[in-house]
Parts: C-alpha cells; structure tokens; sequence
C-alpha cells in the first residue's frame, strides 16, 4: 500500500472528527465541531492517504500531538519532537499499525531535526504501546487526567539516526525495521 501525507483541510478534518472507535478505544472518539476543525486546521495536522486518495490515518506534531494537562506535570519541558497519531478505526487491529507508523515517520524524520521524538499514549491502548515499542519507543514517564494514565514514550537519538538512514519501499510495503537496531550513534 503506498501512502502520502497531505495539508490537512476541512474535508478530512470533518472525516476524522466523525470516526468513531470501539471500546477501549472510544477514548479517542471526538465531535465535529466547528472549534475542533479550527483546531485540526490551524495546528500542525496531515492527511495520510492510501493509493486511492482513501483517508486512512492522521498525524499532529508539536503542541497539537502534546496533552495540554500533561504540562502542569512537566512532561513536556525537553525539546523534543511530538508526534501524534490516529488510524481510522476501519484500519485498526488488521495489521497495518507498522505499515501507518513507519511512513509516518518517515514523513517527519527532517522536521525533527535529529531530536529525540516523543509520543503520549493512554495506557488502555495496548495494541498502541507494543508497535511503539517495537520501534524502539520507550517509556519514560507518566501522568494522569480523570481516570486516564497517559504514558510518554520516547524513541532516543541512537534509534533516530536509524530511521534517518533506513530505505523504506512503501509501494511495496517494505520497511526493514531490524536495522534500526544496528545502527550506533555518528
């Protein structure tokens, strides 16, 4: 499957506002509202688009990908680079999670500049927490609003430079991921 980011618009906002995730996952769903386009409209948000101009997923970087509460914990005081994520749920738990994450990654890798990225995730998202992990993410530390633990998830310079140096063939579906692993700091 190949995939391309794209501005967001007022299209897949309204799209991916109107997406609606089963329990444990209906955490993420949210409401169409005017404020809430404006928001994906005037903050860092892309399109992830399949072959067929299908929306499949989203990504925010910046403030947008940060949980405003997690602030007043001090969890966002490094520089680094905040990814967010959102797969349509028709995508989800199919096996695709590597396939979206991977290119997403690769859509960012020069905007962060070499920084360490870092991604919040609510704990209940399991299937989430394992595909970071497997690429390299790791937790470092965690906070709670209302009833939901959120962890903070790093990916560190040594596994950074890896992605930065990998080849990736998303025509063919391909992303070599074990030499991420191999590759040592510059």
């Amino acid at each position: 499957m190949q995939l391309a980011a794209k501005d967001m618009n007022e299209t897949y906002a309204k799209e991916i506002l109107s997406w609606k995730y089963r329990a444990p996952y209906d955490f993420y769903n949210n409401e169409t509202t005017p404020e809430n386009v404006k928001e994906m409209l005037g903050n860092h948000y892309h399109a992830v688009v399949n072959q067929l101009g299908e929306l499949v997923a989203y990504y925010c970087v910046g403030n947008a990908a940060q949980v405003p509460v997690g602030r007043q914990f001090g969890v966002y005081n490094e520089d680094y680079f905040d990814i967010g994520i959102g797969v349509k749920p028709d995508w989800t738990g199919k096996g695709y999670g590597s396939h979206f994450f991977s290119a997403i990654l690769s859509f960012i890798k020069n905007e962060a500049n070499k920084r360490p990225i870092r991604l919040t995730v609510a704990s209940v998202n399991q299937r989430a927490i394992r595909l970071y992990q497997r690429f390299g993410f790791e937790q470092v530390t965690s906070f709670q609003r209302d009833d939901t633990i959120f962890l903070i998830m790093i990916l560190g310079p040594k596994i950074q430079v890896g992605l930065v140096l990998e080849s990736c063939d998303f025509e063919m579906g391909f992303f070599n991921k074990k030499s991420i692993y191999n590759v040592d700091m510059l």
